[in-house]
């Protein structure tokens, strides 16, 4: 097959800049002022402290991107700044791919509509490395197809560069590579892939963006491996099958017709059929993750493409005759569909507001969380609230100790969440927190020092502990009702004996060890 012409339509660049700006207001409107930054995004935020070429729980690229915001002020503005702008980068890559493809205005207008009004909004929330998969799985997409077009070297190192950056930022986009390649090999475009000096170009480039990872997870005997242990004993014992494909719909509900639309213009329509192993590779990686019982969003990477697709074959069936009335209909289906989905999927109200609207959610299946039971709000917005109160009530802690113990207090928290939220909110007015839980284990102070302990715990310590202290003290617990960590206590220990700081120790070089 030699490589395909250009495409000769108009880019429509005026529309897409547009469309982006309206879009990055937008992500600032979807948050009610009552929910504070979510647990994971503290985690994240913190490992900007401790740059590295690897964490237990992710690879650095999020880190160097806390960096900036850390650079920029910090402020919240700035944490959602840079999800919202990788939301961008894919709805541009969507828009070039449908003009690659030889869609017009309202094709690009189709899915780009398709792109702003779904789940991607949300996952564009939140400073997570999701918003950076999604970029890495359409850009590497995007730049497989302009390559078998033009069969242009820099295209597949590009392809390259998508999938190495993906790696730095979530091993996820593995899965990627798990469903293209048996659907290329399947496909006509075989021999132009498999074989080529620039498919062992592209992979070189990968490998070499991915290396220091690679090199930090065997000099720390691949604590991936047992993240995934603990993720999967944790977390993915939970997830049921049909909870899983039912996400999948409701991702882009009311754009369904256009993944459908996909799939039929794939199958049917001459011009698509170069790309078909673009829908082979979508079932591929879903059958895969169903086989993993893997979280729903993991595939949500998988879609955009698929709709850029759909939007192309939509396009050309309602060119013409009585069909082409629906033209102006559906970008409106779009965004009315849109409304009922921003009012579940986004915390637009403050929580108990969401609470009374709890039939809501629960009919779909949001109230649900990792644990497998169904709570008062969904997981995510429960996340959210509480840890402003808890770094206040940690300080208000500290500063009850004499100024000869406070050099030698150690904030201690039970999970990353807390941890991070403490070092967020009470920079510079408390030692950094630390945790044997995620990456914290690495970035303890000697132990041999400490005097007393600020406990954030869900229980506190058990009778057996304390009475390895002088004295114990309960200091406040977090009163949001609604929120995940609902009466976690802040405790002051002070006069610990040597017997506790050498279980302390012991634990720490446990968890050190990941055992």
């Amino acid at each position: 097959m030699m490589p395909s012409p250009a495409p000769t339509r108009r880019f429509y660049g005026g529309w897409l800049v547009v469309l982006a700006m309206l879009r990055m207001a937008a992500q600032y409107q979807l948050t009610h002022p009552s929910y504070q930054l979510h647990r994971d995004e503290y985690l994240h935020l913190d490992q900007a402290n401790h740059l590295a070429w690897g964490y237990i729980s992710l690879p650095p690229l999020t880190s160097w991107v806390a960096w900036l915001v850390q650079a920029l002020g910090n402020s919240e503005f700035w944490v959602h700044f840079f999800p919202a702008l990788f939301g961008v980068f894919t709805l541009a890559l969507v828009w070039a791919l449908v003009h690659e493809l030889g869609g017009g205005l309202y094709a690009k207008l189709l899915a780009a509509g398709a792109v702003l009004f779904s789940a991607l909004l949300r996952i564009n929330l939140l400073f997570q490395p999701n918003s950076f998969d999604v970029l890495a799985w359409t850009a590497a997409t995007y730049c497989l197809v302009r390559y078998l077009r033009t069969e242009r070297l820099g295209w597949m190192l590009g392809v390259g560069a998508a999938l190495g950056l993906g790696l730095l930022n979530k091993y996820n986009i593995v899965f990627w590579a798990a469903g293209i390649a048996p659907a290329l090999l399947l496909s006509k475009h075989r021999a132009r892939v498999f074989g080529r000096r620039a498919m062992y170009l592209a992979a070189g480039l990968a490998l070499l963006i991915f290396l220091p990872n690679l090199l930090w997870q065997v000099q720390h005997n691949f604590p991936v491996v047992w993240h995934m242990q603990e993720l999967k004993r944790t977390q993915l014992v939970n997830v049921q099958p049909a909870d899983f494909l039912k996400s999948q719909l409701l991702f882009f509900l009311n754009s369904l017709w256009l993944l459908v639309a996909a799939g039929v213009g794939l199958a049917r329509w001459p011009a698509l059929r170069p790309y078909r192993f673009l829908g082979w590779s979508v079932l591929l990686t879903l059958a895969i993750f169903l086989a993993l019982r893997a979280k729903d969003y993991y595939a949500i990477g998988l879609y955009p493409p698929l709709l850029a697709v759909g939007a192309v074959y939509m396009e050309h069936l309602l060119q013409a005759g009585r069909w082409r009335y629906l033209r102006p209909v559906l970008p409106l289906v779009q965004a009315l569909l849109f409304i009922p989905m921003l009012r579940v999927a986004f915390p637009l109200q403050p929580p108990a507001a969401l609470q009374r609207r709890a039939a809501d959610f629960e009919a779909l299946g949001l109230l649900r969380w990792e644990d497998g039971r169904n709570h008062p709000l969904p997981q995510d917005f429960a996340d959210m609230l509480g840890w402003r109160e808890m770094a206040d009530q940690a300080t208000r802690a500290y500063q009850l100790l004499p100024d000869s113990l406070r050099a030698h207090t150690l904030v201690l928290c039970d999970n990353y969440g807390q941890t991070g939220a403490i070092n967020y909110y009470a920079a510079g007015r408390l030692p950094p927190a630390v945790s044997f839980n995620a990456d914290y284990v690495y970035w303890f102070p000697d132990l041999r020092s400490v005097q007393a302990i600020v406990l954030v715990s869900e229980d506190g310590p058990d009778a057996e502990d304390g009475a390895h202290f002088r004295q114990v003290r309960l200091i406040g617990r977090v009163t949001e009702p609604l929120a995940r960590e609902h009466a976690t206590r802040v405790l002051l220990l002070i006069g610990p004996d040597k017997a506790i700081i050498t279980k302390l120790q012991q634990r720490l070089k446990d968890r050190q060890q990941l055992r």
